[in-house]
């Protein structure tokens, strides 16, 4: 398989870089990967998805960015990330969420998810997603480079529209929905 051009996946020479954190299937640390060499590889990896809503009770969804290397253009929950060697998921979550959304977080664990998809441009997410909700009505910032749109749905709507097109949603977030009905909107 060739390595796909990072300048053309529009990843910088800093994100090039990054490492993420290697695990088995018991989340136990193996050692760790340049990150995109791990989605190369399709490597098990430690990652985080947060999960936003407002004391209302409606999500906060994310467009990806455009210049995404895997999965851009599509609706997510509100903050994916990767936490760094060394970094527990709670703190790569409250530090993502920062980054991404400008949103100070205190989010908690509602659980994990093993989930591997393959992508067409021969990338693969083998993932350990740490899950995490957190409540805020604070106004988002989000970071251009990582984030195209925003958009608040409650449950009907969300539910509504993954039945009439799932293909608008990142792989792990229709995981996330169709494994944590009861648990994502509080």
């Amino acid at each position: 398989m060739s390595s796909p051009s990072t300048q053309a996946l529009g990843e910088t020479a800093e994100s090039v870089r990054e490492f993420v954190v290697l695990v088995d299937e018991a989340d136990r640390e193996i050692g760790a990967e340049e990150k995109l060499r791990a989605h190369e590889l399709g490597l098990l990896h430690r990652a985080i998805s947060v999960v936003v809503c407002d004391s209302s009770g409606r999500m906060l969804l994310q467009k990806r960015a455009y210049g995404k290397y895997h999965s851009p253009g599509l609706w997510t929950n509100a903050c994916c990330s990767h936490p760094r060697p060394g970094e527990l998921p709670l703190e790569a979550a409250v530090r993502r969420s920062r980054e991404e959304l400008g949103l100070s977080l205190k989010p908690s664990s509602i659980g994990s998810l093993l989930y591997r998809a393959e992508f067409e441009n021969g990338l693969t997410e083998h993932e350990f997603d740490h899950i995490f909700l957190a409540i805020s009505d604070d106004m988002p910032w989000p970071d251009p480079d990582e984030v195209a749109e925003l958009r608040w749905v409650d449950r009907a709507e969300l539910n509504s529209w993954m039945a009439e097109n799932p293909e608008q949603f990142t792989v792990w977030f229709r995981l996330l929905v169709e494994r944590f009905p009861n648990t994502l909107f509080p």
